[in-house]
Formats: C-alpha cells, structure tokens, sequence
C-alpha cells in the first residue's frame, strides 16, 4: 500500500513536500500578490487637495476616498500581472520564490484574470464615478506600468522615469479628480522629490548589491553580480549618486522658489510659515540623504517610518504646511 504522505506530495499543486491549501488561501494569496504594505504610497492622492487648501468638505473627502481605492485596484492589478508574468524567475529567486503566486498559492491564470480584470475596471470605474481625464490619468498609470514589467524596467534611465512618473500621477489624480488646477512647482518638487528617492532607493541597491559581492568573494563563494536585478549592473554607483544629488538640490530649490513667491501676497497669518517650512523641507531632504548615503535607502516609507528624527521632521513640515493653507 502506498504511503499517505506520498500520495499527498503527488496530488499537491504545490509540489513535493507542500500541503494543500486551505479555503481561505487563494484569497488571502491575492490580497498578499496585492501588496498592502504599498498601498501606503496611495495617500499621495491627498497632496494636491490638501496644497490648495479644498481637501476637508464632504464632496472631496469622497472624492479622494474613491481615487485612493481606485488608485490602489490599479496598482494591485499591476502587481498581480507582474507576478504572474515573472513566477517562473521568482521560483529560484531566495526570497521572491515565497510571493503566492510563485509558491503556487495562487494559479498563474488566475493571477493574469484577476489582474487584467481590475486594470479594466478601474480607469472604467473612475469614467463613471469621476471625471473622464481622472480616468484617463489611470489609465495611463495601468498601461504604463504594464509597459515597464514587460519591457521599460530593463532600459537604463528609462525604468527611473517610469517609476519616478508612478509617484507623480499618484500627486496628481487627487487634483485632477477634483478639478484643482496644479501649480508649476507643486509638479516641478512632487517630480523631482519623487525622483530623489527612485534613484536613492537604486544606489542604496547597487551599493548592498556590491558590498554582497565582496563578502561573498571574500569568503570564497563568487556572486554574480546583478542577480537580484540585472540592470543594476548597467548603473555605476557614481551615475545613481549624482542622479539621487542633482533630484534633491532642484526639488529644495523648486519648493523654495513656491514658498518665496507665495509669500508675497499679503496674508493675516501669524507667522510666515510657507517660508518658515522650507526650513523643515530641507532638514528632511538633508536626513534622507544620510540613509542614501549609507546605502540603506530602501522603500521610502520604510526609511520614514524607521527613523523617529525624520518623521518628526516631517510632522512639523506637515504642520508649517497645514497653518499656511489655513492661514493661520
């Protein structure tokens, strides 16, 4: 007579050794493919409202509500295209080889349906229950990052303007959804802001990617280089430095030159704080930029909510921010 355990490892789509799935897995394989802790980038939506002042009225708290949940299925339909796309590779990659759908949690067609649904439904949502130019805008966002995981993520400088774009549509729908007209400098530091922590995020890569390959050289165990994300070997760590320097330093002046040309209208505030806040803006780049430096630059929320100096600098920057919006 057979053993059970073998016949389980045979009968198992997950392959030897894995058990079944249980009910409630493919959902939660979804949800998880899904990436929740990325939705957190997703509140760039508020940026535009909250600048102009009209973020707090019913109408645009719904309004902003229902881009941040449309924004979010967008992302996730990407995520879950991009998975599928990729379950091969990811199965001998050391840590993506746990995501759902390369573990066999979630069926590479079922991915592709679910994906390829939401990428549908989201720009048609927005067409119906927003204005036609925010569906537009998301739309382009799907198509665009559908580009990069098929092809754009492997040209050079190319796949930081893609990422960096994400970012700024991101800034952007929320004015767009409400019809707010977006300032000059508000695009020009949103961009450049953005661009600083894409690249930041890349050297700090290149750089770990490096330091992995000399202790593996050291300890007799050659590493090739590349083999977490083959572009980075296209990069030198110089290119990525002045690219993370030269983002920070036309962000900082962009910002300034808003805050100073704000600052001349006549106000009955108490204090300057537009001009005050440059202040706070900067300290924050300047903090940011010790993690680039080091090459521990990662996911920007992760650097933000790790090091308590830097959120508490950019909780008195969103306060100097909120009393020059309110005038206070």
């Amino acid at each position: 007579m057979p053993d059970r355990a073998a016949v389980l490892d045979h009968t198992s789509p997950l392959g030897p050794g894995r058990p079944e799935p249980g009910p409630g897995a493919l959902p939660l394989g979804l949800l998880k493919t899904a990436r929740p802790r990325q939705w957190v980038k997703n509140v760039l939506v508020i940026a535009a409202p909250a600048a102009a002042g009209e973020l707090f009225s019913r109408h645009a708290l719904t309004q902003v509500a229902l881009v941040f949940a449309l924004f979010t299925a967008a992302a996730a339909a990407v995520y879950l295209i991009n998975d599928a796309r990729d379950a091969d590779a990811d199965r001998a990659h050391p840590t993506k080889c746990r995501r759902p759908v390369a573990a066999g949690q979630v069926p590479v067609p079922v991915a592709y349906a679910v994906g390829g649904l939401l990428a549908a439904l989201a720009p048609a949502a927005a067409a119906v229950l927003c204005t036609p130019l925010t569906a537009v805008l998301l739309g382009a966002y799907v198509v665009m990052q559908l580009a990069y995981c098929v092809s754009l993520k492997h040209v050079l400088v190319v796949d930081l303007a893609v990422v960096t774009t994400g970012f700024l549509m991101r800034a952007m729908i929320g004015g767009v959804a409400l019809g707010i007209p977006l300032s000059r400098w508000f695009l020009i530091t949103t961009g450049f802001g953005a661009l600083f922590m894409v690249s930041a995020k890349r050297y700090s890569e290149a750089v770990q990617m490096e330091r992995a390959a000399e202790a593996a050289a050291a300890a007799g165990r050659p590493q090739r280089l590349g083999a977490t994300r083959a572009l980075l070997t296209s990069y030198t760590t110089g290119y990525l430095r002045f690219v993370w320097q030269l983002a920070a330093g036309v962000a900082v002046l962009a910002y300034c030159l808003w805050a100073m040309e704000s600052g001349g209208i006549e106000g009955t505030g108490l204090l300057p704080w537009r001009q005050l806040s440059m202040v706070a803006f900067i300290l924050a780049i300047l903090r940011y930029a010790v993690f680039a430096d080091r090459g521990t630059a990662g996911e920007p929320e992760d650097v933000v909510l790790r090091d308590r100096a830097l959120a508490l600098i950019g909780l008195v920057w969103l306060a100097m921010y909120g009393f020059a919006v309110a005038d206070w």
